[in-house]
């Protein structure tokens, strides 16, 4: 029976504790384009009282039927990051380092959902409305959550074409997070801030060809991967946008059904549009471009290896 002495148990017990440590840096960064604009819950249409803006309480994520993109992007790229992290040092990791870090996450997670709940809660009021209004909240907060671990779990320890999947889907998720960044919540913007997000906008769909040169095609999994992630690069942005219309239409509020509807409306129309299709024309450039480097690259430094990504299979 192996047996671990006290000092390599004591060093192991240190390891995973920096692991726990990483994975809630991680999800603090998730949580940056919200820390920025300094906490101050939006204003809620069901608050009990009238309040001004300044004076609406601090919660750790933004639950608003206005932010739902948002709150998604800060709990996926969050975990995204936190997979980077694994994935990087999995060669060196030890045992349970993905478990450690996998419960630095999701402590500031949970803990950030139930103290956002909490005031949120104190503030509707305890009406039908209001509890479906909150539950609403937590639920697409949880279901982020259950997102981003699926995301990290993948980044962290999938072969590359799981992985590139993974890191298309924090890309789509990448978008509103960059958006948060260069358009802050509760801010009226500036020319700069219309002129950032004009660009940051482009930043998913680099993301996204860069994992589909990452993947690449030389198997019928790599292809199926690149082919899911320029799915979800098409998908993912359309349906924010239609989640996005529908929960901000104030009058369909108390009409689930009806505000279901128009969301499926909007998002058949979105994906027509060059709104949504221009980001894969330049998905595909990017991933036409990385190939084409990777491919001079290994023609002037010849290996045995197929790729470059095969350190990562």
């Amino acid at each position: 029976m192996n047996t671990i002495d006290p000092a390599s148990r004591r060093l192991l017990d240190a390891r995973l504790i920096y692991y726990v440590l990483f994975g809630v840096a991680s999800a603090a960064v998730g949580l940056l384009p919200w820390l920025i604009t300094g906490l101050t819950l939006p204003l809620q249409n069901l608050w009990n009282v009238d309040t001004l803006p300044a004076d609406m309480p601090r919660t750790l994520l933004p639950f608003s039927q206005y932010a739902l993109t948002l709150i998604v992007g800060l709990i996926v790229v969050g975990s995204a990051i936190a997979g980077g992290i694994a994935r990087g040092k999995r060669e060196t990791q030890p045992r349970l380092a993905l478990v450690a870090l996998i419960v630095g996450v999701l402590a500031v997670q949970i803990a950030a959902t139930i103290q956002t709940a909490t005031v949120v809660s104190e503030g509707v009021g305890q009406s039908s409305a209001s509890q479906l209004y909150l539950a609403l909240l937590v639920a697409v907060t949880i279901v982020a959550m259950v997102v981003g671990l699926l995301v990290l779990t993948l980044i962290a320890r999938s072969r590359v074409p799981g992985a590139a999947i993974a890191v298309s889907l924090a890309a789509v998720a990448l978008g509103p997070w960059l958006a948060g960044l260069a358009l802050p919540l509760n801010s009226l913007g500036t020319d700069a801030n219309f002129t950032a997000l004009s660009i940051v906008r482009w930043i998913p769909a680099v993301v996204v060809g860069l994992a589909m040169a990452w993947s690449g095609f030389n198997s019928l999994g790599r292809a199926v991967a690149s082919f899911t992630s320029l799915l979800a690069l098409w998908i993912g942005p359309s349906l924010f946008t239609a989640i996005s219309a529908a929960a901000g239409t104030r009058v369909l509020a108390s009409r689930p059904a009806e505000m279901a509807e128009y969301g499926a409306q909007v998002f058949q129309s979105v994906l027509r549009t060059s709104e949504s299709l221009s980001p894969l024309v330049l998905a595909l450039v990017v991933m036409a471009v990385a190939l084409g480097i990777g491919w001079m690259l290994r023609r002037r430094n010849p290996s045995p290896r197929d790729d470059v990504s095969s350190s990562f299979v």
